[in-house]
């Protein structure tokens, strides 16, 4: 990490649900909470915690350069609401098979 950078990982004591137009698109009890310098909190969930069949990839890419390089997933009325590092920095392999939403409910 650069100077005055940090991420910590840690497993969430938390149940993180995701619902959205009264879907729930993932529940989980495993999820990792991921702290990162000047960004929001992020809950990243397992894969198999969430419902990958509901979701359709796009053709989104972004770059962080600290954890490597994103791709998308959408629903048709909420493009990119969905991200992974597929391929995630070593500092990060924890995130690896573990999928971000903008909007949980955490409880």
């Amino acid at each position: 990490m650069s100077q005055g950078h940090t991420i910590t990982i840690e497993p969430s004591e938390r149940h993180v649900r995701v619902v959205r137009g009264g879907r729930v698109l993932a529940e989980s009890d495993r999820a990792l909470l991921l702290r990162e310098t000047g960004c929001p909190v992020r809950y990243y969930i397992p894969a198999e915690d969430v419902r990958l069949d509901l979701l359709t990839p796009s053709g989104t890419h972004t770059v962080c350069p600290f954890k490597g390089t994103a791709s998308y997933w959408s629903l048709p009325e909420a493009p990119d609401l969905v991200w992974a590092y597929p391929d995630p920095k070593p500092e990060v392999a924890r995130i690896q098979d573990h999928l971000c939403f903008y909007e949980p409910e955490v409880s």
